[in-house]
Order: C-alpha cells, then sequence, then structure tokens
C-alpha cells in the first residue's frame, strides 16, 4: 500500500525568495506535495508554482485550485503546461468551481457543466490531436492544436469539491478528490460514499479516487499562541465550508457573527467566537504533538494525502520545520486505506 503523502498548502501573497526559500526547506524535510491556493485578491499561483519547480527535484506541485470561471480553460491548459514542462513531469491539475468569485461580479451557473467540460477541454488540448471537442458550456473546433510541445497529455487531475453531485463527478473523472477547510475524520467516510457512483459508473475499483484533506495550519512549540492564531486565520474559511459539513452542527447564530465579523475585517474577533471543538474540525493548531495526533486521525480514517494550509506555523519557516522535524516522524503513514 503507497504511503500517505503530506503536503504545504501555501497562499499566493509571498515574494519569490520566499518561496524559494520555503520550497527548498519543505522538500529538505521530506514534504511530498506543494500546492499554492488561487484564492480571490491574491497572486495568481503559477509565478509561485514555476519559482518553487526552479529550486526543487522531487515534490508534486500544483494549484489549489484554478476555476473555469475566471479563467478559461484554455489558459489553465497552457498554465498547466508550463508548470509541467519547468518541474519535470510533476505538475498536477487542479480544478475547483472557486470561491467568493460573486465579488468581482462573477456568477458560477452551472458548476457541474463547468468542471465536467473544463476537464475534457484542457485534456483534448493537451492530447494535441486535434480531435475537438463540443460541450454545452466549452468548445474546442476541430483541428486546432497548440503549438508548442508539452510535457504530458495527462497531469493528474485533483478536484476540489464538498457537494455530493460534485464529488460523484470527481469519483469519474479525478485522481483525487481535495476537501478543503476540513481536519474532520468523520468527513472521511462521507466522502467515499459521495465517490462511490461516480467510480461504479467510470468502471474504477472502489476506493480509486485518493481523498486529500487540508486546513489552515498553525504548530508551534507554544500551543496556545498557535491556537490563537489558528482561529484568526481559520474564521474567513469557516464563514465558506460551515455549513457543507453534513457530520457537524455548526450553530446557525454563530457562523452568521462569524461571517458579520469578518466582513466587517474583524478576524481577531471572529476567530474568537469559534471554540475549541469547533477549531479542531477546521484547522489543525497546537504544538507539534496535537497536530500530529489531528493528522494521524484523518490518515486512520483513510485520507490519502494531509494537506497543511497556510501559515503552517506563527513563522512560516519555522512552522514547516517543526512540521519535518517534529510532526511528520510522529504519523504512521502506512494506514491510509485511501
Amino acid at each position: 500500500m503507497r504511503d500517505v503523502e503530506i503536503g504545504l498548502g501555501l497562499q499566493s501573497n509571498l515574494s519569490f525568495a520566499e518561496y524559494a526559500r520555503l520550497a527548498t526547506a519543505a522538500e529538505a524535510h521530506g514534504i511530498d506535495v506543494l500546492s499554492v491556493f488561487a484564492d480571490l485578491l491574491f497572486q495568481p499561483p503559477l509565478p509561485a508554482l514555476l519559482e518553487m519547480a526552479r529550486v526543487t527535484d522531487r515534490v508534486r506541485l500544483g494549484a489549489a485550485c484554478w476555476n473555469p470561471y475566471s479563467m478559461h480553460p484554455y489558459e489553465i491548459a497552457g498554465q498547466l503546461a508550463a508548470l509541467d514542462a519547468a518541474s519535470d513531469g510533476r505538475a498536477y491539475l487542479g480544478l475547483a468551481r472557486g470561491t467568493w468569485l460573486g465579488d468581482i461580479g462573477l456568477t458560477q451557473p452551472r458548476p457541474l457543466a463547468h468542471l465536467r467540460e473544463a476537464v475534457e477541454f484542457i485534456y483534448r488540448l493537451l492530447a494535441g490531436d486535434g480531435a475537438g471537442f463540443r460541450g454545452e458550456v466549452f468548445e474546442l473546433t476541430p483541428g486546432v492544436a497548440l503549438r508548442y510541445e508539452t510535457q504530458r497529455a495527462d497531469p493528474p487531475l485533483l478536484i476540489g469539491a464538498w457537494g455530493p453531485r460534485a464529488v460523484a463527478m470527481a469519483g469519474s473523472l479525478a485522481h483525487e478528490i481535495k476537501i478543503g477547510g476540513t481536519a474532520n475524520p468523520a468527513m472521511l467516510p462521507v466522502m467515499r460514499a459521495r465517490l462511490r457512483p461516480g467510480e461504479r459508473a467510470a468502471g474504477r475499483e472502489p476506493g480509486e479516487v485518493r481523498i486529500v484533506v487540508g486546513a489552515v495550519t498553525v504548530v508551534d512549540l507554544d500551543g496556545a499562541a498557535a491556537r490563537r492564531r489558528a482561529r484568526r486565520e481559520v474564521a474567513m474559511y469557516l464563514g465558506v465550508v460551515g455549513d457543507l459539513d453534513p457530520t457537524v452542527d455548526v450553530p446557525h447564530e454563530l457562523l452568521a457573527e462569524i461571517k458579520a465579523r469578518v466582513a466587517a475585517g474583524d478576524h481577531d474577533g471572529a476567530g474568537s467566537l469559534i471554540p475549541d471543538e469547533l477549531l479542531d474540525l477546521f484547522a489543525f493548531s497546537g504544538t507539534p504533538d496535537q497536530v500530529a495526533a489531528q493528522a494521524q486521525r484523518l490518515i486512520d480514517a483513510g485520507a490519502a494525502r494531509v494537506e497543511f494550509g497556510t501559515p503552517q506555523g506563527l513563522d512560516t519557516q519555522r512552522g514547516i520545520e517543526l512540521i519535518g522535524n517534529r510532526v511528520l516522524p510522529a504519523l504512521d503513514r502506512s494506514a491510509g486505506r485511501g
């Protein structure tokens, strides 16, 4: 059985020098995958990914995730091809419907069709055979092909999704499904059940699609300080994913107040409302031993990759060092069933 992977999810708000430094450290500490978020109003992820490809030799790299509303699949295919070439075949394709796009006036109609057809469009274009594609949303004229060589025609696909229909679709198409914004092991059997109809329809083996779990992470020897910082960092994401987890009953009034304080720019105030038991379901936080225990529960529940998200620590470099030196050695990574 393949060992469970450990990844880092980085926000796209750093300098090139910082990405080079962090990627070098991450690879040296045994991290398997480096992802860069494509969150609204942050820098596009590709420049950071290209810089990390330049200074690494082993880690897999990808955006988590591009979306087919703010970027056409043609552009996604080109950026993916550039990353795959720069990393000598270490890129993955990360796609999701996207979040907060209404803030820039983008609507998101028919998300399943957009995602499904974006996948087909991108891989048809990378294949270079000029077969074309006509969907309900996107169209690729027969005979149209890229005018440059690509590293691979089929970099592995990761779809970020929570909902039953989108996850079932991922079960038929994807190599991996990412549940973003959770550290809740109870979500693993839920997602496995949601994947099964798609896997079955595509003639795939049950459990063939790997489940990736990622969330805000703050690890430090000062566990109390780490958890205070995690509350602030997770508040913005809790407003998005708090309603998506069917295993957790987040009081409506609490979620509404958290969202209101985040909207007002009061992230500390929003975070102060999050109780310990809720924090542990939506973030990795505390001492290395606490974070390792959280990650182990996810591995035991069947996660194929645990992704420690930004900011990793009170200081990101120190957080990566603690993950590499203290968290990873404490994990039994052969326990996953994903």
